[in-house]
């Protein structure tokens, strides 16, 4: 199917917007690193992203809607390797079929003490998922639209170093979507939004 302007336009666009930003490292050495991919891919016209559903099995965030990732091995020669070997061991998505297109900052989490780097990365459609299942109980493919959408977003509150602090989650279906990974996804979101601004914005001079 071919895709209108726009959306053929988005994805270097969005490039460009990754690569125009300061990253924000948090450099603890006492937090556990971790990275995630943020998968993203077109079909039929619209773009969607990718998040799986933690089974009971894991030893942490059990049941929880994450992107695909997780801890950094020593077999990973840099952080982008740990969210790429972790999402085909998650789902089933080889390194090489994806394409990097850049970085957001990094992310803390309040409960496991990992500190989580996350990388957006374009991945091939049609693809075939396959769900490793002592990790992934569930792969969800969500539009973007969806999320962008005002009644998706919702506040609340989460209990850090024993403090109730407000926060905010995503609903979508029967998912709620919180913790670092809602935070990873409100700024890929923002950044997404305001590369789809300036693209219309050039369309329209």
């Amino acid at each position: 199917m071919k895709l209108n302007a726009k959306l053929t336009l988005m994805i270097p666009e969005l490039r460009h917007s990754l690569a125009l930003r300061t990253k924000i490292h948090i450099t603890n050495t006492d937090r556990i690193r971790a990275a995630v991919l943020v998968p993203l891919f077109c079909k039929e016209s619209e773009y969607y992203l990718v998040f799986t559903k933690r089974t009971q099995h894991v030893s942490t965030h059990k049941g929880q809607i994450s992107f695909p990732g997780g801890v950094h091995d020593q077999t990973d020669t840099t952080l982008s390797d740990t969210a790429l070997r972790e999402t085909y061991e998650e789902i089933g998505i080889s390194g090489e079929s994806v394409e990097i297109l850049g970085e957001l900052d990094d992310f803390p989490t309040h409960v496991s003490y990992f500190v989580i780097s996350p990388f957006v990365g374009l991945i091939p459609w049609p693809c075939s998922f396959i769900k490793n299942e002592s990790e992934t109980a569930e792969i969800l493919q969500v539009p973007i639209s969806a999320l962008l959408d005002s009644k998706t977003l919702g506040q609340g509150n989460e209990i850090v170093d024993n403090e109730l602090v407000p926060t905010f989650f995503y609903s979508y279906d029967d998912s709620i979507i919180w913790g670092a990974t809602a935070r990873i996804l409100r700024q890929f979101l923002e950044i997404w939004q305001s590369t789809a601004a300036e693209i219309k914005t050039r369309g329209n001079t």
